[in-house]
C-alpha cells in the first residue's frame, strides 16, 4: 500500500508464470491473501477511493471446480472487503467464468466484445446483457457483438453507490509501452523495489506431516535403549508415570507409549489447525487466528 513521493499509488504485478500451471495452488494463494486482509485491515467504512485495489487476471482459475461452501465463503470476503478500503476485480474474458452469487456483489463493470460463434458464447453475451444496467437507448445484447477495438460497454457506481445505465465507450489506451518488459527491465523494477530481497529465498517449506513423521521415527529410535536401561536411561515421562501408577519397569513402558501417542495426536491436532489457520485465513475459519 505504498506511495511515491507525489502521493501516486505503486502497482504490483504478481508473476505467476508458474504457479497458474497449478490453478488450485493459485486459487489458494489469491483468496488467503484477501482473506489475510479482511482480518487484519481495520474498518473504514466507505472511502471515497480504495486504498488498495486487485485486479485478477484469469479469474476463471479460482472459480472452477470450486465446491459451494468455498464460493459461499468467497461472496462473503469479495462482499464485505470493501468496507475495509478495498477494492477487487476479475478480469476473465467470458462472464459465465463468475458464479452468479460474486458477479452480484461487483458493482463497476467493463465489457469488452463477445463474439456469438457458439451456443455457449451465446448465452455468455445474454448474461453479459441482463448484468449491465439498461439503457433504453442501446440494444446492449447486439452491442457487445459489435464492439471494436478499445470500445466497451461501461456500466459504473454513482456517488451514492447505485449503478449508472450502460454507456458504450472508448477506452482511453495506457499512457506506456504496450508489451511486456525485457529480461533487464525486469530485473532493474525488481532491484529497484522497496521489498527487494524479502521474497527470494525460500522459508521453512518442511509440512507438518514431515515434521510429525522425523519426531515420529526418533521416539522409535529412543524405545529400544529406554526399555535396556530403565534406571539412568528411562524418559522423564516413564519416571513420573511410574511414581503414580507404580509397579514394574514393563508397566511404565506401556503407559509411556500410550502417553507419547496421545501427546503426538494433540500435537498433530493443533499443527493441522495452525496450518490451515495459515493458509486459508478466515475462509476456513469462523474466528480470529488469535
Amino acid at each position: 500500500m505504498q506511495t511515491d513521493d507525489q502521493g501516486r499509488g505503486v502497482i504490483n504485478i504478481l508473476a505467476a508464470d508458474n504457479l497458474m500451471a497449478a490453478p488450485k495452488a493459485y486459487a489458494t494463494l489469491l483468496l488467503w491473501l484477501l482473506a489475510e486482509l479482511f482480518e487484519e485491515l481495520p474498518e473504514v467504512g466507505d472511502p471515497e477511493k480504495p486504498k488498495l485495489v486487485f485486479f485478477f487476471d484469469e479469474a476463471h482459475l479460482l472459480f472452477n471446480d470450486a465446491p459451494p461452501a468455498l464460493l459461499e465463503k468467497i461472496e462473503q470476503v469479495v462482499r464485505l472487503i470493501r468496507s475495509k478500503g478495498v477494492g477487487v476485480y476479475f478480469v476473465t474474458q467470458n462472464p459465465l467464468d463468475i458464479p452468479d452469487t460474486v458477479l452480484g456483489q461487483l458493482g463497476n463493470r467493463v465489457q469488452h466484445a463477445l463474439r456469438a460463434f457458439t451456443p455457449r458464447d451465446q448465452k455468455a453475451v445474454k448474461t453479459a446483457a441482463t448484468t449491465l444496467r439498461a439503457n433504453p437507448e442501446l440494444d446492449v445484447e447486439k452491442i457487445i457483438g459489435e464492439l471494436g477495438v478499445g470500445e466497451a460497454l461501461v456500466s459504473l457506481l454513482d456517488e451514492k453507490g447505485r449503478p449508472t445505465v450502460v454507456e458504450r465507450a472508448f477506452i482511453l489506451p495506457p499512457h506506456s509501452r504496450i508489451g511486456p518488459a525485457t529480461v533487464d527491465e525486469r530485473r532493474a523494477t525488481i532491484q529497484g523495489s522497496l521489498v527487494a530481497g524479502v521474497y527470494e529465498n525460500t522459508v521453512d517449506r518442511e509440512s507438518a506431516h514431515e515434521i510429525l513423521k522425523a519426531r515420529r521415527e526418533t521416539t522409535a529410535a529412543a524405545a529400544p535403549q529406554s526399555a535396556q536401561t530403565p534406571s539412568s536411561g528411562g524418559s522423564v515421562l516413564d519416571n513420573v508415570l511410574g511414581g503414580v501408577l507404580g509397579g514394574g519397569n514393563s508397566r511404565r513402558q506401556s503407559a509411556g507409549e500410550a502417553m507419547a501417542k496421545s501427546a503426538a495426536r494433540a500435537i498433530g491436532s493443533e499443527v493441522g489447525r495452525r496450518f490451515i489457520r495459515g493458509v486459508l485465513g478466515s475462509i476456513l475459519g469462523s474466528g480470529s487466528r488469535r
